[in-house]
């Protein structure tokens, strides 16, 4: 089981910085995109940490590994960045599956966009956590990414955003390492419909309102 999140801060640079976490009563099986912990394996925790939006370190898996072990976290975790600040994180549930976003979309992006040269406005950040309560073999936690990826640009779409999510969204997925293994995780199986449903509920709730940056609101 993973715990609810917990905030709390941490110093740097003369400032006290949002930070969230959550840890696992026992080991779980992860995918993830994120920085640190990213891939499949076995996770203890996750970590969600505000920054500035003048962030520039070239070493953020370092950077989360020293936030961790701040926090007295053992064993490997999963370590999230973004801009936003992690205390108004969203959480929703749906028939047993629990996910909490951090949802900034200060530049929604279409995916298969060419680039611009310059980012002219501020970029954004979806950080979503996911806790299936059933173990998802390898296949269906991948395919729990896209059905959570799927449900994210449903709700950008719906809120009238011109994109299917920011360039530096991240999406991680939890489940238990033992118990009758399930092998879909697509948007009409099991566990892939409450996914859905849920992740949509919760980028919906957070996209609805104009999220100013932690950094900026601090400075203004």
């Amino acid at each position: 089981m993973l715990s609810e999140p917990v905030l709390t801060a941490r110093r740097e640079d003369g400032r006290d910085v949002p930070l969230l976490y959550w840890r696992a009563d026992r080991p779980l099986r992860a995918v993830s995109s994120a920085p640190l912990g990213g891939g499949l394996g076995v996770r203890h925790w996750v970590v969600n940490a505000t920054v500035p939006m003048s962030y520039d370190r070239d070493d953020p898996a370092d950077h989360l590994a020293e936030l961790a072990d701040l926090l007295d976290l053992d064993g490997p975790g999963v370590g999230l960045l973004t801009g936003v600040d992690v205390s108004e994180v969203i959480a929703r549930a749906d028939t047993g599956v629990r996910v909490w976003a951090t949802v900034g979309l200060g530049l929604p992006v279409r995916a298969a966009e060419p680039a611009p040269a310059v980012l002219a406005q501020r970029v954004g950040t979806v950080n979503i956590v996911v806790y299936v309560p059933a173990r998802l073999g390898d296949a269906a936690l991948v395919n729990a990414v896209a059905t959570a990826t799927e449900a994210k640009a449903q709700a950008i779409a719906e809120l009238g955003l011109p994109g299917t999510g920011t360039p530096t969204d991240a999406v991680t997925v939890l489940c238990p390492v033992d118990g009758p293994e399930s092998a879909y995780g697509g948007p009409r199986s099991t566990w892939g419909g409450p996914l859905a449903r849920a992740v949509h509920a919760a980028v919906t709730t957070g996209g609805r309102g104009t999220v100013v940056p932690w950094s900026e609101r601090r400075a203004g």
